[in-house]
């Protein structure tokens, strides 16, 4: 599915503001689409303000240095975010809003939803998303590119992060000639790789540290190793001097164990449930998988939520990963 990027510049240039926003706990796809998109915005004399329900996490500020991001309830009301359109960046899911979702419901604007997710929910609005696309910032240039807009520093940065990152720093099967192009032209307009992974993994606290050491200890593979599964409390914050934040990416340390095929790790919120997030480098789909459990992602990589006690979820989400993954080893062997 290709974005039909001609109706986006004529719809886009219908309006004079926007809001920008994205989905709960934002990761650097989320926020490096939504930064990267209001400078492609601004530069053709459009008024942005970039709205989350949640705020930025510590490690990924860097990324806003000016602090632009706006954060719902704390920095500005939910009567006071009004323009002509809100955008949706990086979800097209209500669940995956937070208090932005009753926002936008309320809202007069018109809704646009720019994404590279499979599957959407009904958020009454244009979409325009590429499941093919390895992340949003990857949309993000084609954007400017329609619009005429030239690439520069202040908008490489924080795009190249969202690509890097979404794509495990040019790991994933996602990535093709087309995305090197593209970090080609962003490292031409001012992005630095080395500088930009300094910042995002050179920067640990010892609170991350030691919670990811945690982690790690409570690692367990089944199915001869081929999956990997392990689990945060919520009292393992405080304890270790880590952040709920700090367990992204987690996942991925698990699967630099041998054999391992796919991942699960349940991160237990501070609000009661668990965030799921699957990873699987095999036949199983863990958008397919994670759709079940009423979330959605990528083939690769996904995420979901579920009430109830660790002891419960884990016992019906497992019981359906060690299906797939046994289903998806023996097609294999």
């Amino acid at each position: 599915m290709s974005v039909d990027w001609k109706a986006f510049v004529r719809q886009i240039g219908h309006y004079e503001s926007f809001v920008l926003t994205s989905h709960i706990r934002p990761d650097c796809d989320a926020l490096g689409s939504e930064l990267g998109m209001a400078e492609v915005l601004r530069a053709i004399g459009k008024q942005v303000r970039i709205v989350n329900a949640h705020r930025t996490p510590p490690a990924l500020e860097f990324l806003d240095p000016a602090g632009t991001i706006e954060v719902l309830g704390d920095d500005v009301e939910p009567q006071d975010v009004t323009a002509d359109c809100i955008m949706i960046l990086d979800t097209s899911a209500w669940a995956q809003l937070g208090d932005m979702g009753d926002v936008i419901r309320r809202s007069r604007a018109d809704k646009i939803v720019v994404d590279h997710h499979v599957g959407e929910d009904e958020l009454g609005a244009i979409l325009y998303k590429d499941y093919t696309a390895e992340a949003t910032g990857q949309l993000v240039v084609q954007a400017a590119d329609a619009l005429g807009v030239p690439l520069t520093r202040k908008l490489a940065v924080p795009v190249f992060a969202a690509i890097a990152t979404d794509t495990g720093w040019f790991r994933f099967g996602s990535v093709t000639a087309a995305t090197y192009r593209v970090i080609a032209r962003l490292l031409e307009a001012g992005a630095v790789p080395s500088e930009i992974y300094s910042d995002l993994y050179e920067r640990d606290t010892l609170g991350r540290l030691r919670l990811r050491g945690l982690i790690l200890s409570r690692t367990e593979t089944e199915i001869d190793g081929a999956l990997a599964h392990t689990y945060v409390l919520k009292e393992d914050f405080p304890q270790t001097g880590a952040a709920p934040s700090d367990t992204e990416d987690a996942i991925n340390l698990t699967l630099t164990i041998d054999g391992t095929k796919a991942a699960v790790i349940f991160v237990e919120q501070l609000k009661g449930g668990f965030k799921l997030s699957f990873r699987s480098r095999c036949a199983m789909d863990c958008n397919e998988v994670a759709r079940i459990f009423g979330g959605g992602g990528h083939k690769a990589a996904s995420g979901a939520f579920q009430e109830g006690t660790l002891a419960d979820v884990q016992q019906r989400v497992l019981e359906v990963v060690r299906q797939r993954v046994a289903d998806a080893t023996s097609a294999a062997s």
